[in-house]
């Protein structure tokens, strides 16, 4: 790889960058400090930002000093920040590796939003397509797992993947280009490192054209992959009945409509983090109610849908009403009480309002979610209705049910916010105080 060679590919293939503000993110290794050279003479609009994850003790702090020592003498703006990985990790659960990307990229991604920066390159090569490739190839994947590293990903632009590292490493060695290495870059302990110092030297051993073999199985996977998405497009635009904030409804039937049930599953569901995929298909078929977990997800059976939805159904513990003059926070909003006039004829009902005869309340009043045996009085109709049946008659989801709010005086309901209001305490004629309950 030469300046012109870089040059050009920038120019072909990335020419937004020549008129764009944009970060390198630099680690001091020979990748990010060759990227940076390569950006800094072709004259590309740059800044530097290092992350110091204090992982490795007084290296950590060397490479820091290199990297504001490379900006000085390249006159360039430098951005330094310092994590403590340790601790980030222990709190979130997550292991060093995993700890320090998140750290890495949400800095990243900030910076570049309080700067205004447009873009922030990273210096991944073909090498490291290679191992991700691998690394996902290893574990179990679909068909995106082995598409390979994208160029451009957002914000986010790789100007060197089509550069395999002995590219790199020639045209630092033919510049005198010094930079730093990273110790631990050379333990088997991590995988990817195993990958690279053991398994893909073998590789090329068998095969001295690897990455060029490598980059054509890419292309084509890339090909197949566009014309699988666009078939899933298709699907779930006929299967997602509704999409709302607390869950999406798949058509059991379109599923069941396929040869392969179970590869639109994962298609559709690959991710919400889900991996007991034998379970899901048997959803299809199950009892309603049936569930499965993900980390962060559950997938219902519900009569002929799928539910998706959070795990967790946010919280909501009984709260007492004292008086008119208090608000109640919701999870879907205040609920607030206001005296207007009986007289008025100006009142306005909506879905997330309704008057009642204010002397038909007997404070505290309290906002619950349901109990086994609730009972009302839908307001129109004659007689009680059991919760459960006006549930089952309104075709409410398990997640309809869960995140129902019963406002009670005496335990009795007044309403089912933002659904229904009981007839004991509707206005009538006979009303002296109305009292308006709205929840915003």
């Amino acid at each position: 790889m030469t300046q012109e060679i870089f040059k050009k590919h920038i120019t072909k293939n990335l020419n937004f960058l020549t008129k764009s503000k944009v970060i390198i993110a630099i680690s001091g290794g020979i990748d990010s400090v060759v990227l940076t050279h390569l950006c800094h003479k072709i004259g590309l609009n740059i800044a530097l930002a290092h992350c110091n994850f204090n992982l490795r003790g007084n290296e950590s702090d060397a490479d820091e000093t290199f990297v504001e020592t490379l900006a000085e003498s390249l006159g360039l703006e430098v951005f330094i920040q310092n994590f403590d990985t340790t601790l980030y990790a222990k709190e979130h659960k997550r292991s060093i590796q995993m700890a320090a990307r998140e750290l890495r990229y949400n800095w990243f991604d900030e910076l570049s939003s309080q700067l205004k920066f447009d873009y922030i390159l990273t210096a991944h090569h073909a090498d490291d397509n290679l191992e991700t490739f691998l690394i996902n190839f290893t574990r179990g994947t679909g068909i995106e797992g082995l598409t390979g590293i994208p160029e451009i990903n957002g914000k986010f632009v790789r100007p060197l993947l089509h550069f395999s590292s002995d590219d790199i490493e020639l045209y630092a060695n033919a510049n005198s280009i010094k930079w730093r290495d990273d110790s631990s870059n050379k333990s088997v302990k991590y995988l990817r490192n195993k990958l690279r110092h053991e398994v893909i030297p073998i590789l090329k051993e068998i095969n001295p054209s690897l990455l060029q073999s490598f980059q054509s199985t890419l292309n084509n996977l890339q090909d197949s992959s566009t014309i699988i998405n666009d078939k899933i497009d298709e699907f779930l635009n006929k299967t997602i009945e509704t999409i709302s904030e607390n869950e999406v409804r798949f058509k059991i039937s379109e599923f069941k409509k396929t040869k392969h049930p179970k590869a639109y599953l994962f298609e559709a569901l690959k991710e919400f983090g889900f991996t007991e995929w034998d379970d899901i298909v048997s959803l299809l078929d199950a009892q309603p109610g049936k569930q499965v977990f993900s980390n962060e997800f559950r997938l219902i059976k519900d009569r002929d849908y799928l539910l998706l939805t959070k795990k967790e159904v946010e919280q909501f513990s009984e709260t007492t009403i004292s008086s008119i003059t208090d608000k109640v926070e919701t999870p879907f909003g205040t609920l607030s009480f206001a005296e207007i006039d009986a007289v008025e004829t100006n009142i306005k009902t909506a879905k997330n309002i309704i008057y009642v005869d204010k002397n038909t309340l007997e404070f505290p009043l309290t906002i619950r979610k349901k109990e086994e045996g609730d009972v009302f009085f839908p307001i129109g109709m004659q007689g009680k209705k059991k919760l459960s049946k006006y549930f089952k008659d309104e075709k409410f989801s398990l997640i309809d049910k869960e995140n129902t709010l019963l406002l009670c005086s005496k335990n009795q309901i007044v309403w089912i916010v933002n659904k229904r209001a009981d007839d004991r305490f509707k206005v009538t004629k006979n009303t002296k105080q109305i009292l308006k309950i709205e929840l915003k």
